[in-house]
């Protein structure tokens, strides 16, 4: 029987061969020796049109990974799903794994599986020192740990030098440290000990800690053996008393485990406290000059600590009520553990009275909307644009389905979007409104969007759910895609707002004009361009169960080939709330409402 989760078929477990044998590494090699082989016991139907599908993604997948060049790592999803047998595959070479080696370690892993599993086994995985490659009749690349998880432990005992404690110290840090590495993976060397760990991509930082902590559990029978690893459907871990990576490939993982970050706040704390005054000092008395924006929960201040630190302080007024200060105090002790590179991350917190003040990590770039309307627009390439896109779909499927209470943002807009350094985008404000209710009952009576991006049902008759969020993630694609804001003004007659523009142009089959023209035509593909356009309309349909969740729009976010993407007509609203553009009878006359936005609107 397959079973469903997050909106995907998980298969049944996986029959298990493990290899006995094993040769020397060394490098320049496709580290080709098998750990793990399994195939489905389903068969697909009709065989002949599977395995022409299955062909087909194994030709894209080899493709793409010989299109990857010198670097390790090389990481390629495709999917046949219009075929009459579908197929969907993935492939990822260990990140010391480039080049020629990562395509022959590739076509060893094609050629064990097509030499295992019988042609119409619908699934089949093979996994090697060097690289991975699966294949599913479903989509399966958000998963990330499944029942077939094992470990493979080889070698001769190590007793010198205390070489077990070193190998499970050594392996745990990497557990802590790849879910927060570009890459989902790194290479790391201490106390005569080599270790590596890699997630593959789309399983996101939540799917890589949780598979990595099984594979921590599993790895840890290994030692003393002098080699031991941890395979699983979304992770990988290898230990060893010999080097099998380049010396230049390792990371630095103490960036990445410092007890504490710059404040001392740590996993699985409340927030570090602050006293007002060093808060209020900081930020030069709360100065305009110091003002980094108004948002729509407070006003947001640069503060320098006294350690030398830059922060973003938050100012917020609360009732003077106890009930009030504990929810809030309960719902920022929450935020304060949610953890994820797409997230703006809160560090501290003071109250005096009725002030609160959040104390943020600072982001220099400020946020996103600078960059398409503002002072620096045009000035974000397409490789940008597309990493913030994928980037705040990972932060957004993180908090709905990956930290443990659903948080519901509810004002995704391009304005509560921050950039850091390296121009990746982190979320902010998020948890501030109100968490999901615990009975899930979806219905909330207090509006906290922006008119806009906000989703009809949720404007207009308070229905709350994570695809609020999906719909305005939507919203702030075509904004980045076009470099115009929502509610343009400058677009056609009688078209308000960017959605209906791009809706229109959808339906004429012209969505390229909807591309800001400041992007270089040498740094995209039509195709490319019009299928993220594709999965933005996807995220506003007006059938909230039609919308995708988030950890779906990963997956088609990061699928090389296009699956084939079919949205429907949006609800348009406009400024007086006034519902457009339902195909339905029942919306055929205006739907008003009464929302009151003023607390909330941002800007």
């Amino acid at each position: 029987m397959q079973h469903r989760m997050g909106g995907f078929l998980l298969l049944p477990a996986l029959a298990l061969v493990v290899a006995s044998a094993w040769a020397p590494v060394t490098f320049g090699d496709p580290q080709a020796t098998l750990l793990n082989l399994g195939c489905s016991q389903y068969n697909a139907t009709p065989a002949s049109a599977f395995i022409a599908a299955l062909n087909s993604t194994f030709a894209s997948l080899r493709a793409n990974l010989s299109a990857a060049g010198g670097g390790g790592g090389g990481f390629a999803t495709a999917a046949e799903p219009r075929a009459a047998a579908p197929a969907f595959a993935m492939a990822q070479c260990r990140p010391y794994v480039a080049g020629r080696d990562c395509v022959a370690c590739f076509d060893a892993a094609a050629a064990r599986l097509r030499a295992a599993c019988s042609a119409a086994a619908n699934g089949g995985r093979a996994i090697l020192d060097g690289c991975m490659l699966r294949y599913e009749s479903a989509a399966f690349f958000d998963q990330s740990t499944l029942p077939g998880n094992t470990q493979v432990c080889n070698g001769s005992a190590v007793e010198a030098g205390g070489f077990a404690d070193a190998a499970r110290a050594l392996v745990a840090d990497l557990a802590a440290a790849v879910p927060r590495v570009s890459g989902l993976a790194a290479a790391a060397a201490s106390g005569g000990v080599y270790a590596a760990a890699q997630c593959v991509e789309t399983v996101g930082e939540g799917g890589c800690a949780q598979c990595l902590n099984v594979a921590v559990a599993n790895i840890d029978g290994c030692p003393p053996n002098s080699d031991g690893r941890a395979v699983d459907a979304g992770c990988f871990m290898r230990y060893s008393d010999k080097s099998f990576f380049p010396a230049n490939s390792t990371v630095d993982l103490a960036v990445y485990l410092r007890s504490g970050d710059i404040l001392g706040a740590t996993e699985l704390q409340g927030p570090t406290s602050f006293y007002y005054h060093d808060l209020k000092a900081a930020t030069n008395n709360f100065n305009e000059k110091s003002k980094l924006g108004e948002g729509g929960f407070g006003d947001v201040y640069k503060g320098l600590l006294k350690n030398g630190k830059t922060v973003a302080v938050k100012r917020l007024i609360v009732m003077e009520t106890s009930r009030a200060k504990a929810d809030f105090e309960s719902e920022v002790r929450l935020i304060s553990n949610v953890h994820h590179r797409n997230l703006v991350r809160l560090l501290g917190c003071s109250r005096k009275g009725s002030e609160f003040l959040l104390v943020y990590e600072y982001m220099a770039n400020g946020s996103l909307d600078k960059f398409l309307f503002g002072d620096r627009r045009g000035t974000l390439n397409w490789r940008q644009r597309f990493n913030i896109i994928v980037g705040m779909a990972r932060g957004l499927a993180y908090l709905h389905q990956e930290f443990h209470v659903c948080i519901i943002h509810r004002d995704i807009k391009s304005s509560n979007v921050l950039l850091d350094d390296d121009f990746q985008p982190k979320i902010a404000d998020f948890g501030l409104a109100r968490l999901l209710p615990d009975d899930h009952s979806h219905l909330s009576t207090k509006f906290a969007g922006t008119l806009g991006y906000t989703a009809p049902e949720y404007a207009i008759h308070g229905q709350l759910s994570e695809k609020v969020d999906a719909y305005s993630f939507g919203v702030v694609v075509l904004e980045i895609l076009s470099g115009r804001k929502s509610n343009d003004t400058r677009l056609e007659p009688e078209t308000q707002y960017l959605l209906e523009w791009a809706w229109k142009l959808y339906e004429s089959d012209n969505l390229m004009a909807l591309l800001d023209e400041s992007l270089d035509p040498e740094e995209y593909t039509p195709d490319e361009v019009k299928r993220i356009m594709e999965i933005a309309l996807l995220c506003t349909q007006s059938a909230v169960a039609a919308r995708p969740m988030m950890s779906e729009v990963v997956v088609l976010l990061l699928t090389k080939n296009d699956p084939e993407i079919q949205p429907t007509r949006p609800t348009f609203i406009d400024a007086t709330s006034r519902v457009r553009g339902e195909t339905s009878s029942s919306s055929s006359s205006a739907s008003k409402a009464t929302i009151s936005v003023s607390q909330f609107s941002g800007r």
